[in-house]
């Protein structure tokens, strides 16, 4: 077959060459898309997008093939104009980094060479940089540790699992079922996690201003009568960005024999900043800790990492399969990989990680962590001199703000949050901003909807950010005097002017 069919290969001596002249059509494609989008999001809503990218996505198995750089110019052109793209200053919703362009070039690298991270066999080098990886983000973790380890996982949810697991088949040689314990504010992985292993529902403690309250830890581990346990606890919570007191939650722990497991998926890369790791205090006093290189790490999705502080720790995950990693094969040294996750067959993520902290070392890591921490702290007194707006009380959770128009507080309580969910739903619709939305505890003890900017991108300017709450007190003010459009997708295309991007 022709290399136009798209059958050519990526790899051996020849691949390099028929990657080259497919990648600059992705890269243009990817160019002229984005100024086509004009925005965060494309807009029109659901149904528009679905009707763009069918029709030039449709069918997506015909019986003759169209070609290697038709098919790409197409698809690649639907999934690019209609894309929430994080690297756009106003997508600032989720959890959802902008990739490095290194990082990007590394996964390119990765896939064409297509190791399988199970066997050596399958990825001679690719297991050594995963280990000289894991091993750096070990020590990052748990630096006193004699043993640390740390396994490469798809993500935070992958990570909680995991963790849970190792925790369970410690529990199974002692007095009963395994309790996990965590916060009201805890990520659903955890809950998830819990049931998926079979065991009993995770015991929730309350929370205070977004964080685990001690005093309602040490009741309920009081109350737990004794018998294994886990504490999970988080470092920088999905809604809020708070960090719970991890010094605090670990005394009560040890005290009652309980293990302590963190999710820093999100606030993890704080360890990066000596200014900053401070807030970390006690993460190295966790039994296993999430963390998560696809968010506050600007990685492409899969990055995540669980680091435990013994490799011991791991022995539960070790396996014997003949083909993979046979008795006699292990003693003539080659390297089982097998007992490196729960997976078997999975992609080498560990390569761009290394490229990454190669290409910017710990300086410049923390470099692009405390610009994402300064800009949210900037982005919060912008809110705070805005009379339209209002913050949510309280310190700024890492990269999290948390506001919402005035104009919803002079309603009731439904009927203002009803503005704030309109306001999000309105910019959604027009293309104009991706905000995310959040259920969080008022300065009057209230829960209240917020609007949620999570600011991850890691070189835009607070000055770039303003437009966005020009378009917030615009939305909330027709929301509240009804000329919204409640979110329905007809008639929101926004002219190019009143969006964010050139």
């Amino acid at each position: 077959m022709s290399a136009g069919t798209g059958a050519s290969l990526a790899g051996g001596v020849h691949g390099p060459g028929h990657l080259r002249a497919l990648t600059a059509v992705v890269l243009d494609t990817l160019e002229t898309a984005a100024r086509t989008r004009g925005g965060p999001l494309p807009a029109g809503g659901p149904d528009a997008v679905a009707r763009r990218t069918t029709a030039l996505a449709a069918p997506v198995l015909p019986e003759e093939g169209i070609g290697a750089e038709a098919a790409l110019a197409d698809l690649v052109r639907a999934v690019a104009e209609g894309a929430a793209d994080p690297a756009d200053p106003a997508c600032v919703a989720h959890l959802h980094c902008p990739p490095l362009a290194v990082a990007v070039a590394a996964e390119l690298a990765g896939a064409a060479l297509n190791p399988s991270m199970d066997s050596w066999d399958q990825a001679p080098a690719a297991g050594v940089i995963e280990e000289l990886t894991t091993a750096a983000l070990a020590r990052l973790v748990h630096p006193e540790a004699p043993a640390p380890d740390a396994l490469i996982t798809s993500g935070g949810t992958e990570s909680n699992l995991v963790a849970l697991l190792l925790a369970r088949e410690r529990a199974a040689a002692g007095k009963g079922p395994l309790h996990v314990v965590t916060g009201a504010n805890a990520h659903h992985s955890v809950h998830r996690a819990a049931w998926t292993l079979g065991l009993p529902a995770p015991a929730v403690v309350a929370c205070h201003d977004g964080r685990i309250d001690p005093a309602a830890l040490d009741r309920t581990l009081a109350g737990l009568g004794g018998g294994p346990a886990l504490v999970v606890a988080t470092a920088g919570t999905t809604d809020e960005g708070r960090i719970d007191p991890l010094p605090e939650i670990a005394r009560i722990a040890e005290r009652y024999g309980a293990e302590l497991h963190v999710d820093a998926a999100y606030g993890g890369p704080l360890l990066f900043s000596e200014g900053l790791a401070p807030r970390l205090a006690g993460l190295d006093r966790a039994v296993s800790v999430t963390f998560d290189l696809h968010k506050l790490g600007w990685q492409p999705v899969a990055a995540g990492v669980l680091a435990v502080a013994d490799t011991a720790l791991l022995a539960p995950l070790s396996l014997r399969t003949d083909y993979l990693n046979a008795d006699d094969d292990t003693e003539a040294g080659l390297p089982d990989l097998l007992g490196r996750s729960i997976r078997t067959t999975r992609r080498p993520d560990a390569l761009k990680i290394a490229v990454t902290f190669r290409a910017l070392g710990r300086r410049g890591l923390s470099e692009l962590v405390e610009h994402c921490v300064t800009t949210a702290e900037e982005f919060g007194r912008a809110v705070d001199a805005r009379p339209a707006l209002r913050r949510r009380p309280g310190a700024i959770g890492i990269s999290t703000v948390l506001f919402r128009p005035v104009v919803a507080d002079e309603l009731e309580p439904v009927a203002g949050d009803a503005v704030v969910a309109e306001v999000r739903r309105t910019l959604l619709m027009d293309g104009r901003a991706v905000l995310g939305r959040a259920v969080a505890e008022d300065g009057d003890g209230r829960r209240r909807l917020w609007l949620k900017a999570t600011l991850l991108h890691p070189d835009a300017a607070t000055a770039e950010l303003a437009p966005l709450l020009d378009l917030v007190t615009e939305a909330a003010e027709r929301a509240a005097a009804g000329d919204g459009d409640g979110g329905r997708p007809g008639d929101t295309d926004a002219p190019a002017a009143e969006r964010l991007s050139p």
